[in-house]
């Protein structure tokens, strides 16, 4: 049976725990495999409401195998924590498998982000605070911790040692804060040990088993595609690779396995942090997509920046991707405007760009070029088929589908698990 990656096509929050949730009950494994805990998915089921930050979101679907690939950071006390409250709520996290090869967050790398982005000042990228980039510096300069140390003591300290060798050099000489000892930290990481070993496993070995045995593996990304740290609007990006070429280093499954490519898109835009964004709106459009939307970060609380549908931004995801299927979400926050601006492509400095600038500079000097879409007033919450939509909310819809670049499969028209309208079947 083949794999299937689901990503964001934007810069994340767009739904990607709804879609993922949706599909669980047809799939056998989820696996995230990217990011930390700088991100979250919101599931509603029935009258409760999940937020999940380092749990898959096959979590909640009872049978399937929820996995955290090696290409994810694990912030051990956040993972514990995200299970006890998971557990307090009947929800059964037994079945959770962690990679061997993951790399651990540890309490340096969340004190190296602090430090590291309030000395940036101006010219901070908005982090979560969380460790994550320091991490993934630790991994690609060959001085992480793999979740497989913390079962051989002597080697665990050898790490923490080489990373805390320089850092502390850098926090006190650099940052005038105390030093990190190498005890402490062994002793914290090491407390995790007992209650995660049952849970580590050769995960890339489990998934290829699991294809060839006819399973459905479902390969879920955090964070998306404009914040991949090659793909995105970089320096304001995450540390990982969001995109589906990501889901193959990420999880261990090779590129042949894949088959089927979903991205995930708000029926408008929305971005946290730092950055550029065309279609942003500072204006009374902008409160109200926010607020209409709740439009605060899952992790962090913070509010969302929001703007207008990007199409240019939905064409590339698709181009970078591969991607076979979009699901549209939120397509009801839509719902009382009169006319809906669409951005169909870019104006840098008098020339007319369709597909993505090639560079930073450019990308931060576009302004939209919009197309007036008709807009609706009528509720369509209820809707379960295209056919139950309002003509003009029927026609965004297929509008939006002509600019993005591959086929609308699924349209979400509210925050319930079964608000969706399936327009095609994903798997």
């Amino acid at each position: 049976m083949p794999a299937i990656a689901l990503l964001g096509a934007q810069w994340g929050d767009e739904g990607k725990g709804k879609a993922t949730d949706l599909l669980g009950e047809r799939v056998d494994y989820v696996v995230k495999f990217n990011g930390g805990n700088n991100a979250g998915h919101t599931v509603v089921v029935g009258d409760q409401k999940y937020a999940l930050h380092l749990l898959p979101s096959g979590i909640l679907t009872p049978g399937v195998v929820p996995v955290i690939g090696n290409g994810v950071v694990v912030d051990l006390s956040v993972l514990f924590r995200e299970i006890d409250e998971m557990e307090a709520r009947g929800i059964d996290c037994s079945r959770l498998v962690v990679s061997a090869n993951a790399h651990v967050i540890t309490p340096y790398h969340v004190q190296m982000d602090k430090v590291g982005e309030r000395f940036l000042g101006k010219q901070k990228i908005g982090t979560t605070g969380r460790g994550i980039g320091p991490a993934y510096a630790d991994k690609m300069s060959r001085l992480g911790v793999r979740v497989q140390d913390l079962f051989d003591e002597k080697i665990l300290r050898q790490k923490v040692e080489g990373a805390l060798e320089t850092k502390n050099q850098l926090l006190v000489k650099g940052y005038n804060r105390k030093a990190i000892a190498v005890d402490d930290v062994v002793t914290e990481i090491l407390t995790y040990a007992e209650r995660l070993k049952p849970m580590v496993h050769d995960t890339s070995l489990l998934l290829q088993r699991a294809l060839d045995d006819g399973k459905v593996v479902l390969l879920e990304a955090g964070q998306a595609t404009m914040l991949d740290v090659d793909h995105g609007t970089y320096p304001f990006v995450t540390s990982s690779n969001p995109t589906a070429g990501g889901a193959c280093t990420g999880s261990g499954i090779p590129p042949t396995r894949i088959d089927r490519v979903v991205a995930v898109a708000k029926a408008y835009s929305t971005r946290v942090g730092e950055g550029p964004m065309p279609t942003e709106l500072l204006d009374a459009d902008g409160d109200r997509l926010r607020d209409v939307g709740a439009e605060f970060g899952v992790t962090t609380g913070r509010p969302r920046r929001c703007g207008w549908y990007d199409a240019v931004v939905a064409r590339y995801a698709a181009r970078v991707n591969g991607v076979t299927d979009f699901v549209l979400t939120k397509l009801d926050v839509l719902t009382g405007l009169e006319q809906i601006p669409v951005c169909v492509a870019y104006d840098v400095d008098g020339t007319r760009h369709d597909e993505m600038p090639m560079t930073q500079t450019e990308f931060h000097h576009a302004t939209p070029v919009y197309e007036l879409l008709p807009g609706w007033d009528e509720d369509i919450s209820g809707a379960r088929a295209m056919e139950d939509l309002p003509k003009a909310a029927r026609a965004y819809v297929e509008s939006l589908e002509a600019m993005s670049g591959a086929p609308i499969s699924v349209v979400g028209v509210g925050a319930d698990r079964d608000a969706t309208i399936a327009v095609r079947p994903l798997i």
